[in-house]
């Protein structure tokens, strides 16, 4: 790898040139940061020292929480540093770190949001089998499964770009590191590598994406013989569910299911999947849904009475 790399150190350009513009953004990140640990960690805490954590639907939320903060984090911290930084690097070692990270971490995301699908297709469409089917056997194993496919596609990700040779230019134009940026770096022909991209990322991204839209399909077409309040509750939960696939899904398969091109637009959008997305979906997940409301405030509730005693 040595032989062929003379790159040791990559330039971040970032979002903008602009400083005035940066400290803005870095102000606003900041806040999104902020609201992504306090969101997640008021769910996992709420969820965990309830009785929710025995229902499937909030261990797969449980573990949608945990994976947002590690997406998150693969990312955010660097961008705000950079954001009031004169000079944006990362070195080559760290540049491949977040590349596999933000794949494996990404990949599990996807993969909890196909796993809820399931659960709540299982929930709707075939509820007195719901017990057995959903057990916490299986849940165990659908979260293994997630863990597994995301570390095959995180891997995968990483072997097509470590062997690539940099000679320079050594500058990302992204604001951190990803495949299509850094094949636009490589000195050789990347044609074949692009196409393997979009076969990994491209086509797992477009896979889950239809198969969630299929579940829910599904779902709808079984809640029109519940009754009016069944209905609405089933409607209010999968709305939820479909509110973070779009903010998630959209961008991404935007950017994967193309050849290895990259425009300006790709960093506005991937800021969607790195930060908005794991911003709202605290937000989306509690202010519609009843149970988690109730679950919050009798833990924080009964918290705030022991520190009173």
């Amino acid at each position: 790898m040595d032989h062929s790399n003379n790159v040791t150190v990559f330039i971040l350009l970032g979002l903008s040139k602009n400083k005035n513009i940066e400290i803005l953004c870095f102000v606003l990140f900041l806040f999104c940061y902020l609201a992504i640990w306090i969101g997640n960690l008021l769910i996992m805490i709420s969820i965990m020292c309830s009785q929710l954590i025995e229902q499937p639907m909030y261990f797969f939320l449980n573990y949608l929480s945990v994976s947002d903060l590690c997406y998150t984090s693969t990312v955010t911290p660097k961008l705000m540093t950079d954001l009031l930084a004169e000079r944006k690097t990362i070195s080559y070692s760290n540049c491949m770190t977040q590349l596999f990270t933000t794949h494996l971490f990404g990949g599990i995301e996807i993969f909890i949001l196909t796993g809820m699908a399931y659960d709540r297709y299982v929930a709707i469409c075939k509820p007195l089998h719901y017990t057995i089917i959903m057990s916490r056997q299986r849940c165990n194993a659908i979260i293994a499964a997630c863990c597994t496919g995301a570390f095959i596609h995180s891997t995968t990700q990483f072997l097509l770009t470590i062997f690539l040779p940099f000679c320079g230019p050594n500058e990302i134009d992204h604001y951190f590191c990803d495949v299509y940026p850094l094949l636009k770096l490589a000195c050789s022909n990347t044609h074949a590598i692009g196409l393997l991209v979009i076969a990994n990322s491209g086509l797992i991204a477009l896979v889950t994406f239809a198969v969630l839209m299929l579940s829910y399909c599904f779902i709808l077409c079984s809640i029109r013989a519940y009754s009016a309040q069944s209905r609405s509750k089933a409607l209010a939960t999968c709305t939820s569910h479909l509110t973070v696939v779009v903010l998630f899904f959209a961008p991404a398969l935007f950017i994967y299911l193309r050849p290895a091109t990259t425009f300006p637009e790709d960093k506005v959008l991937a800021l969607f999947y790195t930060i908005i997305a794991p911003m709202f979906n605290p937000l989306i997940y509690t202010l519609r849904n009843t149970e988690m409301k109730n679950a919050l405030r009798r833990v924080w509730c009964h918290h705030a009475l022991l520190e009173g005693k």
